[in-house]
C-alpha cells in the first residue's frame, strides 16, 4: 500500500492539473443538481407549509410526514423538526431556511460514509474489485464506465463476465471492454461463474494487470442460489490470492428507494461487502434514500451516477450532495 503522500501525488498526477479539475467538479455539479432536480423539487415543496408567523407542532409534525415521504426516513425527519424547533424560527420562517436546516442535518451522516476508492499505486498481484447488487441496478455499466475512467489514470484493466446466468450481461461487459480497450475473460451462457473467476485471476497475473473487476449475477430472487454461488467465488478468489478481492462494491439502484435498505441487508453479510455505488440519481424523486442507507449502514459510498455516460458516474462529495438534494445553497 502506498502512503498517504504517494496516494495524494498519483491522484493528482491522474486527475490533471488543478483548473481541470475544478472545471470537472462543477461540469458534474451541474448535472447532479439537473439529475436530481425531482427530488430537490420534492423536498422544496416544504416551504410551502411554512405559512404561518408561529412554528406550531402541528406544522412541524406535517413536515415529518413529508420528508418520510421523500425517502428520508423518520430519524431525519425527526432531527430536522427538532432543530427548527430548537432554532426558534418564530418568525419570517421561508423554503430557504428549511432547505438549509434540513443540509445542515443531512451533512454530518453524508460527511460520515464520503470516500474514495484510492487504488495503490503498485500492487502485488491485480487490485481485485468484485461487484455485487441485483439485475437492473447498473452494475455492468458502472464497471464499464469505471474501466475507462481507470484507463485515463493510465492504470492496466480487465474485466471479468461473472454473470454467466444472463447472455445480455455478458454481450454488455464485452461492448464497453470494446469501447474502453481493454481485455473482457467471458465465458458461456449457463457456465459456473466461480471457474470463470479463476481464469479471470489467472490471466491478469499472468499479464500483470493493475485492476481487475469481476461482474456477478443479480438473481435476488434466488437468493440462496445467488448468494452460495457469490461464496463459491469468492473461496476460489482467496484460494488465488488471500488477501482478493481488495474491494467489494455494492451497486445500488436510486429508483428502488426504501428497498435499497433491503438489498443492502440481503448482500453486506454473505458478499463482504465494503463499498456502495449508487446510480440513477438522475430523474428520480428518490434521492433522499442516500441518507438512511448512511446513517443505518455507515458504509463508504465511493460513487454516484446520474447519467449514461462515463463522466456521469463520479466520486461522491457529501457536501455537493446535500447542496443538490435539498436545493441549498452553498453549505459552510
Amino acid at each position: 500500500m502506498t502512503d498517504q503522500n504517494d496516494q495524494q501525488s498519483t491522484d493528482a498526477a491522474a486527475d490533471g492539473p488543478a483548473d481541470s479539475q475544478a472545471g470537472e467538479k462543477k461540469g458534474f455539479f451541474s448535472r447532479l443538481r439537473k439529475g436530481m432536480s425531482r427530488s430537490s423539487d420534492n423536498l422544496g415543496s416544504t416551504g410551502g407549509l411554512f405559512t404561518k408567523r408561529v412554528l406550531d407542532d402541528e406544522t412541524l409534525e406535517r413536515l415529518e410526514d413529508l420528508l418520510i415521504g421523500a425517502d428520508l426516513g423518520a430519524d431525519t425527519a425527526m432531527e430536522v423538526a427538532d432543530t427548527l424547533r430548537d432554532e426558534q424560527f418564530a418568525k419570517n420562517i421561508t423554503a430557504k431556511h428549511v432547505r438549509e436546516a434540513l443540509a445542515k442535518s443531512i451533512l454530518p451522516h453524508l460527511q460520515a460514509v464520503e470516500a474514495p476508492l484510492d487504488i495503490p499505486k503498485k500492487h502485488d498481484g491485480p487490485f481485485v474489485i468484485l461487484f455485487v447488487g441485483v439485475n437492473g441496478t447498473g452494475k455492468t455499466t458502472t464497471i464499464g464506465k469505471l474501466a475507462q475512467h481507470y484507463q485515463k489514470q493510465k492504470k492496466s484493466v480487465m474485466l471479468a463476465a461473472g454473470d454467466t446466468f444472463r447472455a445480455a450481461a455478458i454481450e454488455q461487459l464485452t461492448v464497453w471492454g470494446q469501447r474502453a480497450g481493454v481485455p473482457v475473460v467471458a465465458h458461456e451462457q449457463g457456465s459456473d461463474s466461480a471457474s470463470l473467476a479463476f481464469d479471470a485471476m489467472t490471466e491478469a497475473q499472468e499479464k500483470d494487470v493493475d485492476i481487475l473487476m469481476i461482474d456477478t449475477a443479480g438473481r435476488l430472487q434466488n437468493k440462496t442460489d445467488l448468494m452460495a454461488e457469490l461464496e463459491k467465488m469468492l473461496r476460489v478468489i482467496r484460494k488465488i490470492n488471500p488477501d482478493a478481492p481488495h474491494a467489494v462494491l455494492q451497486v445500488l439502484d436510486a429508483t428502488t428507494g426504501q428497498n435499497a435498505l433491503n438489498q443492502v441487508e440481503a448482500f453486506r453479510d454473505v458478499a463482504d461487502v465494503t463499498g456502495l455505488v449508487m446510480t440513477k440519481l438522475d430523474g428520480t424523486a428518490k434521492g433522499g434514500i442516500m441518507v438512511p442507507l448512511a446513517r443505518k449502514f455507515k458504509m463508504p459510498v465511493h460513487y454516484i451516477g446520474v447519467g449514461e455516460s462515463p463522466d456521469d458516474l463520479h466520486r461522491f462529495e457529501a457536501k455537493d450532495f446535500a447542496r443538490a438534494l435539498t436545493g441549498a445553497g452553498s453549505l459552510t
